[in-house]
């Protein structure tokens, strides 16, 4: 990342507002031609002011993506060691690498052009952010994942948070690798998810539930027709042919054509799934995604946000009574305990490495809790805990993989 000295990057703006004066930028010239103005420019500056080549080559880059990309924006984007970008107003910018937090050098020329940036992200999705709705939630064409916040909610200018993921998705292979995951726990996993159980992965911010489920869903069997429900489009299922992807939307600036979690959920039931995917549950729609699992569709994966297992279940409590305070508690847990067959809880660790670090069995209810059986356990030194056996089998065994589980 090239750090441009204060008296280039003036030098840079100023060319950015001479090319926008002369030119129609949306209409008239090509990507090729703003570059070739751009180049033009710097050469003649070189003569006067001996601007370095690699200076003179990063400024070219810059004002290019100030006129046609992302800003600054663009150069962190295009840094695929980069995990997450944070901009707190126009001055100050952090990245994530490697699980560590680094200040940017990069920032914008103005509050102005962070404004511009945030409007453009917007409106590639068609989302609409101002004053009135200042918060928004949205994706790059690449999937990574973008939260905006405005004035007057923010103190800070604009406020941008992006979430990216890496170009090929992360499998269960390099979880191995990564030393997240331990070979008896992915065969485990694999019988799991072939057999059909229900799973739910549970974990706190940045423990890697995205990418755990999708990784997860590598043991589909590739004849099934599988639905996907998610806020942001994030999901890169490999190999299934019959796939399905649902995103939910924002309501419009009347407040009409909202299409919710929930209404993607009622309406995949009735395009014969086999499997239904939500990405995350975050609040009513957790109703939805139980009463799909308790009504024969088996295989159903979902994720959601806990500091434990355990902890799990009472936030799947509280989403349900955010769809339907009718419902009594006694219910809830009734819904919750059969309609999903297995907890998987992940975490990151002081080293900033992600870990599965508890499976446990719902193993029913009993005077009025749900109980629960630990099957393996992260112990803390590397390596996992066989702490217990899978005891509801009846699915194996309709799936003939009894055997298999047992070996």
């Amino acid at each position: 990342m090239q750090v441009l000295s204060e008296k280039n990057r003036r030098l840079a703006e100023d060319i950015r507002q001479e090319i926008i004066g002369e030119a129609d930028l949306s209409r008239d010239l090509s990507d090729e031609e703003i570059r070739s103005h751009i180049r033009e420019r710097l050469l003649n500056e070189g003569h006067e002011h001996a601007i370095p080549l690699q200076e003179r080559l990063a400024m070219e880059q810059r004002i290019f993506n100030s006129l046609r990309k992302l800003d600054v924006l663009q150069e962190l984007l295009e840094d695929d060691e980069i995990t997450e970008i944070m901009v707190n107003g126009p001055d100050n910018i952090f990245i994530e690498k490697a699980g560590k937090l680094y200040r940017s050098p990069l920032r914008f020329s103005s509050a102005e052009k962070l404004s511009d940036v945030i409007q453009q992200i917007a409106a590639e999705r068609n989302k609409i952010v101002n004053e009135s709705s200042p918060i928004v939630d949205t994706r790059l064409s690449d999937g990574s994942r973008i939260n905006i916040i405005l004035p007057p909610v923010s103190l800070n200018e604009g406020i941008i948070t992006i979430r990216r993921f890496p170009k090929d998705p992360v499998t269960m292979k390099k979880l191995l690798e990564f030393g997240s995951i331990s070979p008896e726990i992915v065969e485990f996993l694999k019988i799991l998810v072939r057999a059909r159980y229900n799973i739910f992965i549970s974990g706190g911010t940045g423990s890697g539930k995205t990418t755990f489920l999708n990784a997860l869903t590598e043991f589909i069997p590739k004849s099934e027709r599988v639905i996907t429900i998610e806020d942001s489009a994030e999901l890169q299922l490999i190999g299934i042919d019959n796939l399905v992807r649902l995103e939910a939307r924002d309501r419009n600036l009347e407040g009409n054509l909202e299409v919710t979690i929930r209404d993607l959920v009622r309406a995949s039931l009735r395009m014969r799934p086999d499997r239904i995917i939500v990405g995350e549950c975050r609040g009513a729609e957790a109703l939805e995604v139980l009463q799909a699992s308790n009504t024969g569709h088996d295989g159903s994966m979902s994720t959601g946000h806990a500091n434990s297992a355990r902890d799990m279940l009472s936030r799947l409590e509280v989403m349900v009574l955010m769809g339907s305070v009718e419902l009594p508690v006694a219910a809830i847990r009734s819904q919750i305990a059969s309609g999903i067959d297995i907890l998987v809880h992940l975490g990151r660790l002081a080293d900033r490495s992600r870990k599965l670090l508890e499976i446990s069995e719902i193993m029913g209810m009993e005077d009025g809790e749900i109980v629960t059986s630990t099957i393996f356990k992260y112990d803390g030194a590397g390596g996992w805990e066989h702490t217990g056996k899978l005891s509801h089998t009846q699915k194996l065994l309709m799936a003939g993989l009894y055997q298999d589980a047992r070996k």
